[in-house]
């Protein structure tokens, strides 16, 4: 079968746009991930790598079920910490009273976090919202308020103003770790049962590009410290979804690469066009065939001169006259039984054909009839007769 044009053309497209948009230098992913599998600059993937000595575990096991899950499924250590690095932290109501209970017992939960719901925030007593930027907002340091943390000239994380920061509802219970330079909230503990929430509000600081920066590489883990070294659990759910990288389906995969997911919407919009243009039924043309003719006539002209030229004019006669009389009857509705005088008077009416010539064609007839045997003569007479009525009828 010919492979057609079109497929062809389409098939080529999309596999030279894929190659090229695979192999192209790829420009800096500068969005905010804080996935562990990510080394652009704002994943997370050197501060999980490094947390398991940080918290003296042989490894940091990263969650991707909802908290939910993971804090009534199984057993748990007895003395456990909760991590969550992402931009929004908004978990249900059922999963905001486990972690309480979860604190509650003397284990520990770190979250940073832009937004962080409001639930958690009226129960522990803070309040967070990510504003809006403003022309006149300039990156702002940062610091701990422990002297033994503390840098001499603070902290600058140059890709946030300061725009965010903790209002602190209920101080009493809250114990500022950071703040900022206009003296606000960043960084604060909350005192739980028997252990703590630590919440922090910038979340860009446990990014790739600030834990490897020099300038602000030893901030993360300087915050993690509050944290006791015990079995630690990273979040994942929250930022990827239930499905690891092995138990993706191909579409899943798809939408995580650039370049496939324009080859995909290429590959749409390329059979949408085929629908259009080239969609429609293709077949061979379909030849002209003329609508059969009518033979009888050219049959019967044959016929007799078949029996003309065999001299058979007996036959050829008779049949002359039959086929005559089954016209009279047929276009006049007369019974041609009896070719009488009554019978020569009705045709000739009916017809239009002047009496005298009925009238002799009736006669000739009815003798043909009679007769044995024909001659040429007769057969003449009578044929010549015949086709001057058919002329006049037409006429």
């Amino acid at each position: 079968m010919k492979p057609n044009k079109y497929l062809l053309i389409l098939l080529v497209t999309v596999i030279s746009y894929s190659l090229f948009e695979y192999y192209r230098p790829k420009p800096i992913d500068w969005k905010e991930s804080y996935m562990n599998k990510d080394r652009i600059p704002f994943g997370a993937r050197a501060l999980y790598e490094l947390l398991p000595g940080l918290m003296q575990q042989p490894s940091v096991p990263s969650l991707r079920v909802p908290i939910y899950n993971h804090l009534t499924e199984g057993k748990l250590p007895k003395q456990s910490n909760y991590v969550f690095i992402c931009g929004r932290f908004l978990p249900t109501k059922s999963e905001i009273q486990l972690l309480l209970r979860y604190v509650s017992r003397g284990n520990n939960v770190f979250i940073s976090a832009y937004v962080i719901t409001d639930s958690l925030g009226k129960t522990l007593g803070f309040k967070t919202a990510e504003k809006a930027p403003k022309l006149i907002d300039t990156t702002l340091v940062n610091n701990f308020t422990n002297a033994h943390l503390r840098k001499p000239g603070g902290y600058r994380f140059r890709d946030d103003d300061g725009r965010n920061y903790l209002t602190l509802i209920k101080p009493e219970r809250i114990t500022v770790l950071g703040r900022n330079a206009r003296r606000e909230p960043v960084f604060i503990r909350i005192s739980h049962g028997q252990g703590s929430f630590y919440i922090h509000n910038l979340p860009l600081a446990f990014t790739n590009y600030y834990v490897l920066d020099p300038a602000t590489s030893d901030y993360a883990f300087k915050a993690l410290s509050y944290l006791p070294p015990c079995p630690t659990y990273w979040d994942e759910f929250i930022k990827q979804g239930r499905f690891d990288e092995s138990q993706q389906s191909l579409f899943r995969y798809v939408f995580t690469q650039p370049a496939l997911i324009w080859a995909y919407y290429l590959v749409l919009f390329g059979l949408v066009l085929y629908a259009i243009f080239a969609g429609k039924r293709t077949q061979r043309i379909i030849p002209v065939v003329e609508p059969p003719r009518n033979t009888s006539l050219e049959f019967v002209q044959t016929i007799g001169r078949l029996y003309f030229q065999q001299n058979d004019h007996d036959n050829l006669a008779r049949k002359k006259i039959q086929y005559f009389l089954a016209y009279v009857r047929e276009q006049f509705g007369l019974n041609t039984t009896v070719l009488d005088k009554n019978f020569a008077e009705t045709l000739a009416q009916k017809s239009g054909v002047p009496a005298e010539d009925v009238t002799v064609l009736v006669r000739r007839i009815d003798a043909a009839r009679r007769s044995t045997l024909l001659s040429e003569y007769e057969l003449l007479n009578v044929n010549q007769d015949i086709e001057a009525f058919y002329q006049h009828v037409n006429a």
